[in-house]
């Protein structure tokens, strides 16, 4: 689509600030009124249409899509989105192992059970651990409290523990980056073990290399959402 606006700014009405092309009020892909809860987030969002050049790319307006997602998605049906998100739970990424080789199990749990820790003392949710890709069930006390974590967070804050979700496959690492025990860096990191540890023994080829620098930026992105809502 081509730039269809030249000027770009913040307004503030009602408590709420919105963004404005050329005057006018932006709206989400649903057609709804744009509304963000801080300014902080409204002129970051601001500064991605500003930085478009003549034909828009909406690939690369992360904060837009985020904040469109809390609109469109989050506040339409909160109860689909918030149990996509905990869904994760029942088979997060932290709680599967490698047998083997040793030294990939011991990486992963020097990353993974800290977070797991700190998530069974943060939010009283102790998820079990298995070796191997087979399911295993995880407590209900568990996924009960990560329930209500889910639901303590705002629609704009799912609109962003959610696309962190999906792109970690771990609600652990949703949660701690949300809470801001670690960053989008550690969390990516935690992340790619696996691929670390292949890519050190065989290389990586360019498509995966293009694939994980767009997840790391998405990944970092969510995290900045989440900052500038506070």
């Amino acid at each position: 689509m081509k730039r269809f606006y030249k000027d770009v700014s913040v307004a503030e009405e009602g408590g709420a600030f919105r963004v404005l092309l050329d005057g006018r009020t932006l709206k989400t892909q649903a057609k709804a009124t744009l509304e963000l809860p801080t300014r902080a987030l409204a002129e970051a969002v601001a500064e991605e249409w500003r930085a478009q050049d003549d034909t828009i790319d909406p690939l690369s307006m992360h904060l837009t899509r985020l904040s469109f997602g809390a609109i469109d998605g989050v506040k339409v049906d909160r109860a689909k989105v918030a149990n996509h998100a905990l869904s994760f739970g029942g088979t997060d990424l932290l709680s599967y192992r490698a047998d083997t080789p040793r030294e990939l199990a011991a990486r992963q749990a020097a990353a993974w059970d800290p977070l797991l820790d700190w998530a069974a003392e943060r939010h009283g949710a102790r998820l079990d651990v298995t070796s191997g890709v087979g399911h295993i069930a995880q407590p209900a006390e568990a996924l009960a409290a990560l329930e209500h974590a889910v639901a303590a967070k705002d629609d704009f804050a799912l609109s962003a523990l959610h696309a962190a979700t999906m792109l970690t496959g771990s609600l652990i690492l949703a949660l701690a980056m949300a809470d801001r025990r670690i960053t989008a860096d550690q969390a990516f990191a935690a992340v790619i073990i696996d691929e670390t540890y292949q890519a050190e023994k065989w290389g990586m080829d360019s498509e995966a290399e293009k694939r994980l620098k767009r997840h790391a930026e998405e990944l970092s992105a969510a995290a900045r959402f989440l900052q500038l809502l506070a």
